[in-house]
């Protein structure tokens, strides 16, 4: 069965997610036709049936509510010759929104669709078993005496117990910025323990609004601690590494 591919994030009102989910799209689409041109030429599917859909689509901040945009989006891969759409949330934290909000979106846009395509909403992003192995290995260049992975946190305390397990394969405290233990909370423990250079690990997917609150917050802590050396690192990003992630949760 042909399917189409939708990318759900949050939205933002930050241009810098959206263009970065868009070359995440672009990238994802790549590695999908990629994939079926070798299957193709292999002779084991026809080249007529190798177009890919793959889209973009928001929770929040958005002119059209998720169920819409998902509604538009199967229209396109139906009249495209698609009978199956999956969805993935690209969240890194099983809170509120994958866990409610957005399956809620998802049962409405089944409801006005028709039978003739599927939708499969599959695992969220941040559940990828080797999500910590690809944040680790973006962390190689780095020296620091300890580190902290810094999430939004959630809610739901089972949601940030997944930021508990990547901080503890990555050798890594975690830390919320809206939730405890804070950012300056855990740089005074580590401080009492002795350590004097640490290493900040912004868990976003994408430079936004987010990433500058921590970059901000950072400085603070730069004047108010001056005998710490403090280091930031990059937020994931849109690369190729993450597509590979992506797509193995499609293929579910």
């Amino acid at each position: 069965m042909v399917s189409a591919y939708l990318l759900v994030s949050h939205g933002s009102c930050d241009p810098r997610p959206e263009i970065a989910m868009q070359h995440l799209a672009g990238l994802l689409c790549r590695k999908i036709q990629s994939d079926l041109h070798a299957i193709a030429t292999g002779g084991i599917i026809s080249q007529s049936k190798c177009e890919t859909l793959v889209d973009t689509a928001y929770l929040e901040l958005n002119p059209e509510p998720l169920h819409e945009q998902i509604i538009k989006f199967g229209k396109t891969a139906l009249d495209s010759g698609c009978h199956s759409l999956k969805i993935l949330p690209l969240f890194l934290l099983s809170g509120v929104h994958v866990m409610e909000d957005i399956p809620a979106e998802v049962a409405l846009a089944r409801q006005a669709l028709s039978q003739d395509i599927k939708i499969f909403l599959q695992p969220y992003l941040g559940c990828h078993p080797l999500l910590g192995r690809l944040l680790a290995k973006q962390l190689i260049a780095t020296k620091a005496e300890a580190k902290i992975l810094l999430a939004h946190g959630s809610r739901r305390p089972e949601a940030n117990a997944s930021v508990e397990a990547i901080a503890a394969t990555i050798g890594a405290v975690a830390a919320y910025l809206g939730l405890s233990p804070s950012l300056e909370v855990r740089v005074q423990e580590l401080m009492a323990a002795g350590y004097r250079n640490l290493l900040t690990i912004p868990y976003f997917l994408f430079p936004g609004g987010m990433t500058d609150a921590v970059a901000q917050r950072q400085e603070e802590l730069k004047l108010q601690f001056p005998q710490v050396n403090f280091q930031l690192t990059e937020p994931l990003g849109a690369n190729a590494e993450l597509v590979e992630l992506i797509w193995d949760l499609l293929e579910k």
